[in-house]
């Protein structure tokens, strides 16, 4: 995938509900991956959010499905959409594998061995 093709997130809410878009990207900005420093949406890790009857649904990935603060990401970005959405809010763990194209393109470089 290439730079120019990268879309980082459109999810289900940006077309039903897109009044919250902007504050759903500033909540999940603030879930930080403790090992890499960068938080879920840049790393492309929240792969789709939704609403259908007054309930948000988030489903997310990792970096790696053996993350040690995975558990723990998974929580905090569950509790993030459900504060900003002010919705009952379920988190899925997507079995999908990261890969590097998802990252925000501004992050890749070579000195992190992410350069496409």
């Amino acid at each position: 995938m290439s730079t120019e093709e990268h879309v980082p997130y459109h999810w289900s809410i940006d077309d039903t509900h897109p009044q919250f878009h902007d504050r759903l990207v500033e909540a999940l900005s603030t879930v930080i991956d403790p090992e890499l420093g960068y938080n879920v949406v840049q790393l492309g890790l929240v792969r789709e959010v939704g609403i259908k009857d007054d309930e948000a649904h988030v489903l997310m990935i990792l970096t790696t499905p053996f993350c040690p603060y995975g558990p723990s990401m998974l929580e905090s970005t569950r509790q993030a959409t459900e504060e900003a959405l002010g919705l009952k809010t379920t988190i899925e763990f997507g079995t999908q594998p990261w890969d590097f194209g998802y990252m925000d393109p501004e992050l890749r470089d070579s000195e992190w061995g992410m350069m496409l």
